[in-house]
């Protein structure tokens, strides 16, 4: 019998349909819903509607990051170990998604104005919540097919919906609060009602969308009960020295995800104080964002055929950076800066490689879960997307620390609607532009080092089921 014909009739190389690729990547487009918000907009929010000082601000997205760390591998290898009723992994998408998208829309209820202990408990709840979700459709992701070609056009599909997330909140939220509010701004304490209104229509279509992922999801490699009895907390660090690739990923998503928060949240900031813009230009800006999915991510496949995974990253991280250069020499020339086209001209080159680099480290997940497999004969899913988590969240942590920090270095004036000191607009043109752009630096660095090109992973995949079905 061929090879060919081999893998067709492997359980683990499945062709998915159409509405399974667009059904799984409904998740992620419901995830962000609520992710990207809280990463775009909640120091904002924080600072300016809420009433906190960035620095008790910073410190809590940093102790929350600190909570991940423990949660994070628990819920891994909780989920590896259990089966419930639903779905190994899918069954957390059902149960979870209703108090997560609670604890959301009371993050955004100014009720308690100025109170730490109510936005480090419902902060902490969220981010906990969030986890619980994450994880399992993370390992979903690996459990839909082994088939390379079909984690491929998976990811690129779930990014297309992500990001089609993320330009609905980079967008939209701008827009609805300058409707919403009395004053039409976004960033007063006068547009707190606005905020309340707009979470709780974003949580709700997050909650519904979750449900067709679950509905149009299916587990088709994964590890029975007895595989995964011996599974333990400990397995996590073993894991993640004795997996190189797995290594390489992790600090992968470390520096990316810094990039991301620090880049993300200023943003909003940037707008306002360093171009004066109105909250159109604010929802255009942010939008630019999310836009070069829609037009990149569809070529992922045919570009990663022709260059391969490795240069792909490098040629798209090199292209963010040079949009992180253009964006801060725009903002320097006043002649330059006064051209509203240019600033977004620079927005979306550098959203141009953000997105396509970021968004297809996703699919080197299931490579290295792999990898992990084919050298201890475990499949744990859950908690190698755990320890991706811990990762991405130490970035965030970073990311969610930097801003924050810089904006009490340079004394930013979170009572000003529209004007701060020439010193806090250059502390905030380094948050938008560069420092991500210091950080992708170190991110391309670190990816061209990972190893596991298709025809190995190809070749271990071949090798585990082999071994499965003997």
């Amino acid at each position: 019998m061929s090879v060919a014909v081999s893998l067709n009739e492997a359980k683990g190389f499945c062709r998915l349909g159409w509405l399974t690729r667009i059904g799984f990547g409904a998740g992620d487009l419901a995830q962000n819903l609520v992710y990207q918000t809280i990463s775009i907009y909640l120091l904002i929010y924080y600072t300016n509607v809420y009433g906190l000082d960035p620095s008790a601000a910073a410190f809590m997205f940093l102790v929350v990051r600190v909570v991940d760390l423990v949660w994070d591998p628990l819920v891994g290898t909780f989920v590896d170990k259990h089966s419930p009723r639903f779905g190994k992994y899918r069954s957390y998408l059902l149960f979870a998604e209703v108090p997560l998208s609670g604890f959301a829309i009371m993050c955004f209820w100014n009720g308690y104005s100025g109170s730490l202990l109510y936005a480090y408990v419902t902060y902490v709840g969220l981010s906990m919540l969030y986890t619980l979700i994450n994880v399992p459709y993370g390992a979903l992701n690996a459990s839909l097919t082994r088939d390379t070609n079909e984690i491929t056009i998976l990811t690129s599909v779930r990014m297309l919906l992500a990001n089609t997330g993320g330009l609905a909140v980079a967008y939209g939220i701008p827009v609805l609060l300058a409707k919403l509010s009395p004053d039409g701004k976004m960033n007063t304490a006068a547009s707190s009602d606005a905020w309340l209104t707009t979470m709780t229509i974003y949580a709700v279509a997050g909650l519904a969308l979750m449900l067709f992922c679950f509905s149009q999801t299916r587990e088709r490699v994964v590890m029975g009960d007895d595989e995964t009895a011996d599974v333990r907390l400990s397995d996590l660090w073993t894991e993640f020295f004795r997996n190189r690739p797995l290594r390489i990923l992790a600090f992968f998503f470390v520096t990316a995800f810094a990039m991301m928060a620090v880049g993300n949240s200023a943003g909003s900031y940037y707008m306002i104080y360093n171009i004066h813009a109105d909250a159109g230009q604010v929802a255009n800006f942010m939008a630019l964002g999310s836009v070069p999915a829609f037009i990149f991510m569809p070529m992922v496949p045919a570009i990663k055929r022709k260059v391969g995974k490795r240069a792909m990253f490098s040629i798209f991280l090199s292209v963010a950076i040079v949009g992180m250069v253009l964006l801060y020499v725009i903002s320097v020339v006043p002649a330059l800066r006064a051209n509203i086209w240019m600033v977004y001209a620079a927005q979306f080159v550098k959203s141009t490689g953000v997105i396509v680099a970021t968004g297809y480290m996703w699919a080197l997940v299931p490579e290295v879960i792999s990898y992990g497999e084919y050298v201890n004969g475990k499949r744990i899913s859950g908690i190698v997307n755990a320890l991706t988590g811990i990762f991405y969240k130490a970035g965030m942590a970073l990311g969610g620390v930097i801003p924050g920090m810089v904006l009490a270095f340079v004394g930013f004036d979170k009572g000003s609607e529209s004007v701060q000191s020439p010193l806090a607009e250059q502390g905030i043109l380094w948050l938008v532009a560069v420092i991500p752009a210091a950080l992708l630096v170190v991110a391309l660095m670190i990816i061209s080092r990972y190893e596991l090109t298709d025809e190995r992973i190809d070749e271990i995949n071949r090798v585990i089921e082999r071994r499965r079905n003997v």
